[in-house]
């Protein structure tokens, strides 16, 4: 099976200087990656590049088994959709407005949505449970409800792999719990995701791979049993970490 987003030897940075290098991950159907790893250490460049946003310093990023250097913008937009860590915008569109874009990314440069589009952006409210939102104005949303528009966007751009930056940073812990339970929703569907976040704890819920980034290399990369060890975390923060068992086998953290 060909993956859905795949790298190999790539190399990151800005005007060809890495600042994080041997990057080798393959995602497929399903698959929740969870990336880590403490501030500046590449997250954000390495995903500027996932997006097409930044050009790779070396190596190779590949889209459905097709490099992503080779294709337009518009392609990209059919096979990756991107949840940003927060939404900001002076705009007081509709929150079913927001999730159209992601629904008519397909027509053309003039074409209006349609029906069919407002129905796949309707749906894909309906699938997360915040259809009721859909009326209300995305400036009077809160922070949880902005993240699950966004989210609905993603959905609705039927998009195979998602590329989220911290989707539950600012939040708090109801909607964190909200945000994550849509996450596992998306790859149950088939939806590969792979995202950024600070919070081991969520990393061994969500994910069932990590990438753990620092010092400009990859420090662990596999299923997250394995690579997600206190000792492993002690030295990516470099500050002491210790693991607790959990009833039910669950992983926790705490410093």
């Amino acid at each position: 099976m060909i993956p859905l987003l795949q790298t190999r030897g790539l190399s990151v940075g800005h005007r060809g200087r890495p600042v994080l290098s041997g990057i080798d991950l393959s995602l497929g159907p399903g698959q929740v990656l969870c990336l880590l790893g403490p501030n500046g250490a590449g997250k954000t460049t390495l995903f500027r590049t996932l997006l097409g946003l930044l050009p790779a310093v070396a190596g190779d990023v590949l889209l459905e088994g097709q490099p992503l250097a080779m294709m337009p913008r518009s392609r990209i937009a059919c096979l990756l959709a991107h949840v940003p860590q927060s939404l900001s915008t002076p705009f007081a569109f509709r929150a079913l407005d927001l999730v159209l874009m992601g629904a008519a990314i397909r027509l053309g440069p003039f074409a209006r949505p349609g029906a069919a589009e407002t129905l796949r952006a309707t749906e894909a409210m309906e699938t997360l449970g915040i259809a009721a939102l859909a009326e209300e104005e995305i400036t009077r949303l809160s922070g949880g409800q902005r993240q699950m528009v966004l989210i609905a966007r993603a959905l609705a751009q039927g998009a195979r792999t998602v590329v989220m930056d911290e989707p539950t940073a600012s939040l708090d812990f109801a909607n964190r719990i909200r945000v994550g339970r849509a996450i596992r929703d998306l790859a149950d569907r088939g939806t590969a995701v792979i995202l950024s976040t600070h919070d081991p704890d969520q990393a061994a819920t969500l994910g069932d791979r990590a990438l753990l980034v620092g010092r400009g290399q990859v420090l662990g990369d596999g299923p997250v049993r394995g690579v997600m060890t206190a000792e492993r975390l002690s030295a990516l923060y470099e500050v002491p970490v210790h693991r607790e068992a959990l009833s039910g086998g669950g992983l926790h953290f705490r410093g």
